[in-house]
């Protein structure tokens, strides 16, 4: 029958195991037991206990003339959001206090409690024995031998075991003598924790530190261990200073067997305008190299007032050999250049300002001093864009740079470059004519210039062009399930010849050819030299669109120039040419069939009947985790080479790896690494193993990784989600339970 209390019965008790050791939470391996998708907006709603009523309900019971109450069969305590279940409950009126003997189980929005047995006072807390807990907020799960909550909020758990993993799989589980949770400042300590893995202990800590929530703490993180064979085997302790909310530091030294102990770090800065992170890895007395090694990095990034931003990336690396002792794959040992920047910029619709300090430290050992790049101390940049008269017919705008080029070797000095322009925009539905005309005028003041020279010299030319394309569209398929287009364009350029052989070279160079190179009004990237030209450059775009969905099944561009006038200006290493057309550049997209995709390009010489540029890539990807890519590279001279990679699930939990990348210029494999992942809901374990040669002295390395992740608890081992996902192209890890 329904008892109505004789008092009103404040009862909390809230629990939330969200972080363990520190910050060590791993990415996270597939749940095992899943969270209401609405609980994170329910942490924050746990309503305090205070003078909320109390509903109770029973099968039977009695109530005394003092207000005590014994109540039996299926008892209910509801107050707010939090409820006790329980067979017998012994209600003291004059304590306000609850008594249970046999089960008892208790929910909130943060915990579900089993005992044998508890006791609950308004004065004292609340306690259970034999307590089996569930957090679905995390979700994890646990067992105490003890479990107590006083008034203030704190609970303490003795005999305490914790994991992520469902109960049928205990693959890894945190086990401790004491742990005692405090809600109010939301922190956990623990004493005599140890952590087991298949019934392994892999790590033992007399005292443990960690929040109760995604908040960040102070503590160690879990190790990590791997082996290659240029620095052997290593292994780390990190350690996270939370300094500040908008501070924090992590310590990573790293012991390499062969070289001795990397003092590794990175300090972190956030705030609503401010966002700085610097990394530091310091090797004293490298037992290999003999001498001090270093590699530090800053990128910091600020939001100005009034639309304005600060930017700063630099690097500085110890010797030339550092990335090829410490990266890793051919892309970690191709470093040739580290750039140093600081640069203040604006931007809305109508203007884009720059202003930039650039300077380089040169890597590769092989590049002579007279090629390396230069320091721009200062560039200035400001460019303006403007619309006059109905939608914008009229469009004029300019651009302009002022450049202080300076090196220890060479010519250098100042450069001004103006390009104003004009022009009219007919723009309408299917169809674009842009004519316009620009007018590019580039001054030098220079320094170190070779006896005789001019150390003033200047370069001053119209541009004009006429920029029109044309969009037809139509239906197709049995049903018009499908949109074809065809979109011609044209661009016709004009630029007068002028002798630019007595300018320097600061910044200049001839990109290689493409589809977006052959529609710009200057064959050259950078301002030292101005292309002549008197050409037509046509393309034609041909597409096929789901009507419905939008989704483009298929793009074809081909597209070429005719030089009316043999192009004269060229680069000091350019052959001369006599040619009246460029290279055929050709570009297929398709994306028709199922879970198939596939990309070719090439870039076509009709007067030598070759390629000189060559891509074909083939994709088969029917989900995130099971992706197989075939490609092809070709670069006239310069490179060949095939290259396979695939990801992919057999046997449920069991995934392969692999990639392989075969010089067929060299006759040599460039690069290989295979591997094997096991993923449990609660854990997961990767091994791989991998060799490749460096791109720039041939040598080659050999590498091993393996890594474990314990769900909602940490990573074990060198971390490789990050290189996986970056070797092979497509490939996501799983998110849900496999």
């Amino acid at each position: 029958m329904p008892c109505p209390p004789a008092k009103r019965l404040a009862l909390a008790l809230t629990l939330s195991l969200s972080g363990t050791y520190g910050t060590a939470l791993a990415q996270e391996t597939v749940p095992c037991i899943t969270a209401p998708r609405d609980v994170d907006d329910r942490l924050s709603e746990v309503a305090p206990a205070g003078d909320t009523p109390i509903d109770i309900t029973s099968d039977t019971g009695s109530l005394g003339v003092n207000g005590d109450a014994v109540l039996t069969g299926n008892v209910v305590v509801r107050q707010g959001d939090r409820e006790i279940r329980a067979e017998n409950i012994q209600y003291n009126a004059e304590g306000t206090a609850i008594k249970v003997e046999g089960a008892i189980e208790y929910r909130d929005p943060l915990i579900i409690v089993r005992g044998n047995g508890g006791n609950y006072s308004q004065a004292v807390g609340a306690d259970f024995r034999a307590a089996e807990f569930e957090i679905p907020a995390r979700p994890a799960r646990g067992t105490a031998g003890e479990m107590s909550l006083d008034t203030e909020g704190r609970v303490r758990l003795r005999d305490v075991m914790f994991t992520s993993c469902p109960r049928d799989d205990n693959g890894w589980r945190l086990q401790a003598d004491e742990i005692e949770l405090d809600t109010t400042t939301r922190e956990g300590t623990g004493r005599g924790a140890r952590v087991e893995f298949k019934g392994v202990p892999i790590l033992y800590t007399p005292y443990i530190s960690f929040p109760l929530g995604s908040q960040r703490k102070s503590g160690f993180l879990f190790p990590s261990a791997g082996y290659s064979t240029r620095s052997g085997f290593q292994a780390s302790v990190p350690y996270y200073w939370n300094i500040a909310p908008q501070y924090d530091l992590t310590f990573e030294p790293t012991l390499y067997s062969r070289r001795g102990v990397d003092l590794a770090g990175e300090a972190r800065y956030l705030s609503g305008r401010n966002e700085t992170t610097l990394n530091a890895n310091v090797l004293p007395a490298d037992r290999i190299f003999d001498d001090d090694r270093s590699y530090v990095r800053l990128a910091h990034r600020t939001s100005l007032p009034a639309g304005w931003r600060l930017q700063i990336a630099a690097a500085n690396v110890s010797d030339n050999q550092y990335f090829e002792d410490f990266g890793q794959g051919p892309e970690g040992t191709s470093v040739a250049f580290l750039e140093r920047i600081l640069a203040v910029s604006y931007r809305d619709a109508n203007w884009r300002v720059l202003g930039e300090v650039q300077d380089f430290q040169t890597i590769e050992s092989t590049i002579v001093r007279e090629d390396e790049p230069y320091t721009s101390l200062p560039r200035l940049f400001a460019r303006g864009d403007f619309a006059l008269g109905e939608r914008g017919l009229l469009r004029y705008g300019f651009d302009a740079e002022t450049v202080n080029f300076d090196r220890n070797t060479g010519v250098t000095g100042w450069r001004f470059d103006a390009a104003p322009r004009v022009g009219l925009a007919w723009d309408g539905p299917g169809y674009f004519l842009r004519p316009g005309v620009a007018w590019r005028s580039t001054q030098y003041s220079l320094d170190d210039v070779a006896p005789g020279s001019d150390d003033s010299p200047s370069r001053s030319l119209p541009i004009v062009s006429l920029d029109a394309g044309l969009i037809f569209e139509g239906a197709t398929g049995s049903r018009g399930q499908r949109r074809l287009t065809l979109e011609p364009r044209a661009l016709y350029l004009y630029a007068p010849y002028r002798d630019q052989d007595a300018l320097p070279l600061f910044d200049t160079a001839l990109p290689d050819l493409n589809l977006v190179q052959l529609f710009r009004t200057n064959r050259f990237v950078g301002a030292d030299r101005v292309g002549d030209a008197n050409q037509l450059s046509v393309g034609v775009t041909s597409r096929v669109f789901d009507t419905r969905g939008g989704e483009q099944y298929l793009a074809a561009t081909l597209g070429q120039t005719v030089y009316f006038e043999t192009p004269r200006v060229r680069l000091p290493d350019e052959a001369p040419t006599s040619r009246n057309t460029s290279d055929l550049v050709a570009e297929l997209e398709l994306t028709a069939y199922k879970d198939w995709s596939a990309q070719f390009g090439v870039q076509w010489n009709p007067d030598e009947s070759q390629r000189e540029r060559m891509q074909a890539r083939l994709q088969y990807r029917p989900a995130g985790d099971s992706v197989v890519n075939l490609s092809y590279r070709f670069q006239q001279e310069r490179l060949e080479q095939v290259e396979g990679s695939a990801a992919w699930p057999v046997k449920d939990k069991w995934r392969v790896f692999a990639r392989y990348i075969y010089s067929l210029e060299d006759n040599k494999s460039l690069d290989q690494f295979a591997g094997v992942e096991y993923i449990s809901c609660c854990w997961r374990v990767r091994t791989a193993a991998r060799r490749f040669v460096s791109s720039r002295t041939g040598e080659s390395d050999k590498a091993i990784y393996l890594q474990l992740e314990l769900g909602g608890l940490a990573n074990v081992g060198t971390a490789a989600q990050a290189f996986l996902e970056g070797a092979i192209r497509g490939y996501s890890p799983p998110r849900t339970t496999p």
